[in-house]
């Protein structure tokens, strides 16, 4: 559901009214969209959510997870509710953004994500639709598609979005450490 003239503060306050699980809300510029979440979603953001920390922890690369953690900036009218978000070699504070946000898009959203995250400053969004990564890189005021993360250079996003297909994520982990040696 998409609502257009809404207001900040109406959005703070329905943000915080309506914060309940499989609720999404993600706001710019007086426009607000509600979306629900379906299973597949949520298995395709834990699978990866899964892989991703296990290759960081294997690795010992210091990530740091903030799941759906809500962000806001009212001077850019924008706020969102990323599936997954980390910080990469530090630790977030409160009032900071995330240097990595994942998005898993099983439909169409009806509120252009990259324009949404741009307004908040974060470095790198992920997309995951269609069984693929999609990685932008912040220019500025835009996003410039990449190949490879800045934050995490060798990670192989094509060898994470195989993994997230296998059925039980014990065995996708399982396949990871062993690829990993």
């Amino acid at each position: 559901m998409l609502i257009h003239g809404v207001r900040w503060k109406d959005y703070v306050i329905l943000n915080e009214a309506l914060d309940t699980p499989g609720l999404r809300m993600t706001y710019c510029e007086g426009v607000l969209e509600l979306l629900t979440l379906s299973f597949g979603h949520e298995a395709d953001k834990a699978s990866i959510a899964r892989v991703i920390e296990t290759y960081g922890f294997l690795l010992r690369l210091r990530l740091n997870g903030y799941g759906s953690t809500t962000f806001r900036r009212e001077a850019k009218q924008r706020g969102a509710e990323p599936d997954e978000c980390y910080c990469a070699g530090r630790a977030m504070k409160e009032g900071e953004f995330p240097d990595i946000v994942l998005e898993v898009i099983h439909s169409n959203p009806l509120l252009d994500k990259l324009l949404v995250y741009v307004g908040l400053g974060v470095p790198e969004v992920w997309l995951f639709r269609n069984g693929a990564f999609e990685l932008y890189r912040l220019a500025g005021d835009h996003y410039e598609r990449i190949e490879r993360s800045g934050f995490l250079p060798a990670l192989d996003v094509a060898l994470i979005a195989r993994l997230v297909t296998y059925q039980d994520q014990q065995d996708a982990l399982d396949e990871l450490r062993r690829l990993l040696g």
